[in-house]
């Protein structure tokens, strides 16, 4: 070939090359999603996810990992790591100093009142029967939602939020959603008089069909072969005391026909999770979720895994083999989304809400400084600590939250300085071998500890409001947990094994497969989410969006 011959074909190519990029720069991007759907694993740490992936399904969890976008180092921000708290955030993009959500529950610093996160005395369940201390409206939720955001844009728009719990399905919903709950008394799933007044008849026949018993005596046998357990626990630990502990096991064994104990021990099993994703496609097909050009919002909040970890521990068989029956639902799941809505219409992502601490037992038999501790024995032992001080009996009035409440009245009556009377609670927590940090009113509001270290500082401020949060603030060490007689582990401190949980995000249409080493947070998903919705983040949200790779 001639000179100018290859230069006029350098020339050509280069060319081409120039107008490709000027196309590329030009190209519009991809309209918003007509569907979010956010899935929400109770209880999941990151930990497991990467510990069982040789063992995972195809399309499952698999489709974030292996086409998807996700975050090895992604965490929660607050300290006070519960499900009340970590469903707030998501998608509000706030921690619990703006969303109020400070834990499940906790006391009304000024009466000393029980209060429940989602509770509202206002509101019952339609056809249900309603406790005093059941979840039935947002009204504690003191910011606003993406579903809020997207709704005021746009009334076309739905959001529908579903859970095993009210909690999981409530606060994700946010004022202008719709969430519905399983009923463990019934095995249905009910709404609340704050959203409705009756159910739509897509509810109505959902539970007619009495999908619930279909699984009495059902049997949760493992899936995989049992050499596949080797990494995790076997059954049977001594500490997991009465009530079970062993696969297979059957649903409703020792009774005649379905009854509430029934109901509610599909919950610690994989089969309540069936049913919410069941009631998920429902809502799907009955409310045309994503069959328009209306965004719309479905958040689904899977609870078994925390149930289970609860009961068994994240290190048991139980919890590996409950994992690996939840990520072949997934997989079914989403397939009937695929036909649904179509695999380009719509965004996926994966997260939870808190991950979970290794059971004490079996950090203690690892070597490592583990127990468990009672509230009440340590309320007493800070009152005896301020009676030596300051001559008065019984100035912490109750703990509330991860924080002690001061008895204000009894305060003031003696004409003692509230900040200093938590000072002195707080040094004497910390004098205690099970305490890792705390901090006073005056310290979090202030926004410094003063001179001294500050460990987990940061994430115990975000966990505190100065409404509804008490006087001291604390965290326990690694491995320690309060006493509980239905938990064998939890959750709740600032630890990584209880901050670090999966976010995972999958979109063709949207994101290129990535798997990133950058450090986000739990906040990061809703800002992320309005991005692509097109709409603004939610005013008291404080995470920045995720760096997607576009497609």
């Amino acid at each position: 070939m001639s000179l100018p011959a290859r230069l006029l074909r350098a020339a050509s190519a280069l060319l081409l090359a120039l107008s490709l990029v000027a196309c590329a720069a030009v190209a519009p991007a991809p309209p918003p999603p007509r569907l979010v759907v956010l899935l929400v694993v109770d209880g999941l740490p990151q930990r497991q996810v990467t510990a069982y992936r040789d063992q995972l399904a195809p399309d499952g969890l698999a489709r974030f990992l292996d086409r998807g976008t996700w975050f090895a180092e992604a965490h929660h921000g607050q300290a006070f790591t519960v499900t009340a708290a970590g469903h707030a955030t998501l998608l509000t993009g706030a921690h619990p100093r703006r969303t109020g959500i400070i834990g499940n529950e906790w006391r009304d610093v000024a009466t000393g009142e029980p209060v429940y996160c989602t509770g509202d005395p206002m509101e019952t369940y339609i056809g249900h029967p309603t406790g005093p201390m059941d979840g039935t409206s947002p009204r504690n939720l003191k910011v606003e939602s993406l579903g809020d955001v997207l709704r005021q844009r746009d009334a076309r728009s739905k959001v529908i939020a579903v859970s095993g719990k009210d909690r999981g399905a409530i606060l994700p919903a946010g004022h202008a959603g719709t969430a519905y709950m399983y009923m463990a008394g019934s095995g249905q799933f009910a709404s609340t008089t704050y959203y409705m007044r009756q159910h739509p008849s897509w509810v109505d026949a959902f539970n007619a069909a009495k999908p619930a018993d279909r699984f009495f005596k059902a049997e949760w046998r493992p899936l995989l072969p049992e050499a596949a357990y080797a990494r995790s626990l076997p059954d049977g630990q001594p500490w997991f005391g009465t009530g079970g502990g062993k696969l297979p096991m059957t649903m409703g064994a020792a009774e005649a026909a379905p009854t509430p104990a029934f109901y509610g021990a599909l919950l610690r099993s994989p089969f309540a999770d069936a049913l919410t994703l069941d009631f998920a496609r429902a809502a799907v097909a009955g409310e045309q979720l994503g069959a328009d050009d209306a965004p719309d919002i479905l958040a689904v909040s899977l609870s078994g895994h925390d149930y289970v970890n609860h009961r068994w521990s994240a290190e048991s068989r139980l919890s590996h083999d409950h994992l690996l029956h939840l990520d072949r639902m997934l997989q079914a799941f989403f397939a009937d989304l695929d036909r649904a809505v179509g695999r380009d219409n719509y965004v996926a992502v994966l997260t939870a809400d808190h991950g979970f601490m290794p059971a004490p037992e079996h950090s203690q038999a690892q070597g490592r400084s583990a127990g468990r501790l009672s509230t009440t024995q340590v309320v007493a032992a800070v009152n005896t600590a301020l009676e030596q001080r300051f001559g008065v009996q019984k100035l912490v009035a109750f703990a509330s939250a991860s924080a002690l409440v001061l008895d204000r009245k009894l305060v003031a009556e003696r004409r003692l300085e509230p900040e200093g009377v938590a000072r002195a609670a707080r040094d004497a927590l910390l004098a205690q071998p099970a305490f890792a940090a705390a901090y006073t009113r005056g310290e979090l509001a202030g926004g410094s500890p003063g001179a001294r270290l500050a460990p987990h500082f940061e994430q115990m401020r975000r966990s505190w409001h100065p409404e509804v949060s008490g006087d001291v603030q604390y965290a326990l060490k690694p491995h320690w947990m309060f006493g509980s007689s239905t938990s064998i582990a939890t959750h709740g401190s600032p630890h990584e094994y209880d901050s670090h949980v999966p976010v995972m995000l999958w979109g063709p249409r949207w994101m290129r497969p990535a798997a990133l080493s950058t450090r986000v947070e739990v906040a990061d998903i809703a800002p992320t989410l309005a991005r692509l919705l097109g709409v603004p983040a939610p005013a008291a949200s404080e995470g920045r969006p995720l760096p997607l790779a576009a497609p």
